[in-house]
């Protein structure tokens, strides 16, 4: 990469090193190579596009169909000193001339669209005579059939695209795609497998809980109590829900807005403001609010009902988290939510080979709200079409230290039920017979006289349904795809029948706060003054700084200009309009404070050593290798934590994230060979591999510390 590029990723945008998948895009857009990247949420996809523009001569056209997106995008390119512009429906046709005008001249290094400029014989003239140094699709999964979120206006303006001579490559962005939509998007715009680059689709940042059998309202209320003061957005099934829960909050004090597509535009544009602008913190919506949204600070968010498929939900979850902090994406399971989903695509106006693979992403989701194993490579999986065992150790089934039930047997008898009905029905009639219903259907067609009728009456219906869907969400039960979908055996169910294979179920915790290496105090204080300065703009706050910025200043209390520019998002043009500003509230807070000190200090290298945001990997001294150089130099684990104000298990978190990212451990410190034999045969044994059987099958003298040592060690965890 050369010096070039790098210096406007530091003066423009305020970072030493590029993100995984950054650098090696960029150099593809430098050498006029049509190029796919495939990143996940908050992974720094326009600097993809607007650092090689920057290092280009030409204008760059950004294409998205998301128009509020545009001016978001826009005022933070100008806020860091860069001309740009947008034209869309939401500016009067006289701005709308007196810009293009000015994209004429050569006035604008970047200029965002919506799709159906296009459309439009003077805006294309305009294109074809200035000098362009490339043209952007924001959001490619809208230009292929196959994504979640097709639109065909989109794709339409691909073949005018492609007659204009003077576009040197396209450069197509997205976050969530499957195989088919990424082979859609390369045969559409002639891309290379060389120039597809995918960074995965975990962030290692959001922590994703499945709450199912609990009061919605109840539990949403009870978990806004604890984060009041957080920014978060709830999505709901239906305009009806969005309602009702608004009307609740509100009534309950809450600071909250409400979107959906039956409210008048007016409505809809002040709602989305407010939010945006941090007056509001509770966002509660329909699927029509999101797309591009730019918010990096939502630290939540909760679906209110399950959502009809993995790329919509994975997109909206994504939401939370953009600035790399640690946030939670919370799903809240009703079986009735299978059926309003179903309704819903029977009720839309797709052919029948559409809705089949509608039938077969929404089972993909049911799946996921019934498996056991971890949400987060369940997601991955989905996405990248693999069969990872990885444990992400942050979602509710990772961290789940509730009690887990044998149901083996019950899981026979289901399986038995299944075989014996000649596997030619659904979830609902295979639980109608094992509770030994009178339905008259079930009696029509004699299941009344199978073996297995009533075996299970003891439970209710609901109960037997859940227990069918983790089965098929564990495949130990197969589906045949389609409205009302077949249950099958397969290999897995044949081992539980012989008794090979043993069947567990469990209960999810609900997620807690995650512990503050910054002083909340002047967090408060440095937020006050970027809504301030940010109403003062009138631009959203997160355009001045992101909260990752300003957990930083909170971190290390810079007090120079070298100093402050070590911190991650401040460039020069940063600190000429707002560093001194915000310099002389941390330094008034160490005033009032003398007591407290700087988390962290900043030393005398490029960056501060600072806490790793589990999104990013730079080579800037993160957290875990802070406390590695600690416990290098003699410090033990429980010195390390009273001096960095953490807890025992997350320095230790840190010690083994440091010998995976290849720094060495004196293993003898925390287990000897023999120990090592012991828990290496107890894991080979156990079909669960987790930390709990594991623990719970040895002598008691071994601790979880010993135990997870000797899987990192041989990677095993």
């Amino acid at each position: 990469m050369t010096s070039k590029v790098e210096n406007i990723l530091q003066h423009y945008f305020g970072y030493q090193t590029f993100r995984p998948g950054q650098a090696e895009t960029i150099n593809h857009v430098l050498h006029t190579k049509n190029t796919l990247a495939v990143m996940p949420t908050g992974s720094g996809k326009s600097l993809c596009y607007q650092i090689p523009a920057l290092a280009m001569e030409g204008t760059a056209i950004i294409i998205s169909p998301l128009i509020s997106l545009m001016k978001d995008q826009v005022d933070a390119l100008i806020a860091n000193g860069i001309r740009a512009t947008y034209i869309n429906s939401s500016i009067s046709a006289t701005l709308q001339q007196e810009r293009l005008q000015k994209i004429a001249d050569g006035k604008f290094k970047f200029v965002y669209v919506a799709p159906e400029r296009f459309e439009s014989s003077f805006f294309v003239n305009i294109i074809k005579s200035i000098r362009l140094s490339l043209v952007a699709f924001d959001e490619a999964h809208c230009i292929s059939q196959w994504g979640h979120d097709f639109r065909p206006s989109y794709r339409s303006i691909v073949p005018t695209l492609k007659q204009l001579h003077n576009i040197p490559s396209f450069v197509a962005l997205t976050a969530t795609a499957t195989k088919e939509v990424i082979a859609d998007i390369q045969d559409l715009l002639h891309i290379n497998d060389q120039c597809v680059i995918k960074t995965g689709f975990e962030r290692k940042n959001l922590s994703f809980h499945l709450v199912k059998g609990k009061d919605k309202e109840t539990y949403i209320r009870s978990f806004l109590k604890e984060r009041k003061d957080e920014s978060g957005i709830i999505y709901t099934a239906t305009r009806k829900q969005a309602d009702t829960l608004y009307s609740q909050l509100e009534n309950a004090g809450y600071a909250v807005q409400k979107y959906h597509a039956g409210m008048p535009e007016f409505e809809r544009k002040e709602a989305q403001s407010a939010f945006i602008h941090d007056e509001q913190t509770i966002m509660i919506a329909t699927n029509a609010f999101g797309m591009g949204i730019d918010k990096s600070n939502v630290r939540y968010v909760i679906h209110y009902a399950m959502p009809m498929n993995i790329e919509s939900y994975y997109q909206e979850a994504g939401r939370a988290g953009r600035d790399g902090e640690p946030s939670d994406c919370i799903l809240l399971f009703s079986p009735q939510d299978i059926q309003l989903q179903k309704f819903l695509i029977e009720q839309s106006e797709m052919d029948e080979p559409m809705k089949q693979n509608e039938y077969r992403k929404l089972q993909a989701m049911i799946n996921y709200c019934h498996t056991h194993n971890c949400l987060t490579t369940f997601i991955v999986n989905y996405f990248s079409d693999l069969s990872s065992e990885h444990s992400c150790n942050r979602c509710s089934n990772c961290q789940n230290e509730g009690e887990k039930t044998d149901i083996t047997e019950e899981a026979q008898m289901i399986l038995s039920c299944v075989k014996r009905m000649g596997e030619n029905f659904g979830v609902g009639m295979t639980a109608k017979v094992l509770r030994g219903s009178k339905d008259k259907k079930l009696i029509a067609f004699n299941m009344h006289k199978l073996s297995t009728y009533g075996i299970l009456s003891s439970y209710t219906e609901k109960e037997l349904t859940e227990w069918i869907h983790f089965l098929i969400a564990e495949q130990i039960l197969s589906t045949v795809e389609g409205k009302y979908p077949t249950l099958k055996l397969n290999k897995n169910s044949v081992a539980v029948l012989k008794g090979n294979r043993k069947v567990w179920m469990q209960t999810a915790p609900i997620p807690s706060n995650e512990e503050v290496d910054f002083h909340e105090g002047l967090f408060a204080n440095l937020r006050n003054l970027r809504k301030s300065v940010a109403d003062d703009k009138n631009v959203p706050p997160y355009v001045i700084f992101s909260d990752a910025t300003l957990r930083d200043l909170c971190r290390y209390f810079p007090t120079s200009k070298d100093e402050i520019l070590q911190i991650k998002g401040i460039g020069e043009r940063k600190y000429e309009q707002y560093g001194e500003l915000f310099m002389q509230v941390i330094q008034d807070f160490k005033k009032e404070h003398p007591e407290i000190k700087p988390k962290v200090q900043i030393t005398n290298t490029h960056r501060p050593i600072r806490k790793k945001t589990t999104s990013e990997s730079t080579h800037d001294g993160p957290s875990h290798i802070v406390s590695y150089k600690m416990f290098q130099s003699g410090k033990s684990i429980k010195d390390i934590a009273t001096i960095r104000a953490m807890t025992e298990q997350t320095i230790e978190g840190h010690l083994f994230k440091a010998f995976q990212d290849g720094y060495p451990l004196l293993w003898d410190i925390f287990f000897n060979e023999e120990e090592e034999d012991v828990i290496l045969t107890k894991h080979e044994q156990l079909e669960e591999k987790r930390l709990k059987p594991l623990k719970e099958s040895l002598p008691e003298a071994y601790s979880y510390r010993k135990i997870k040592a000797v899987l990192v060690k041989n990677k095993l965890m």
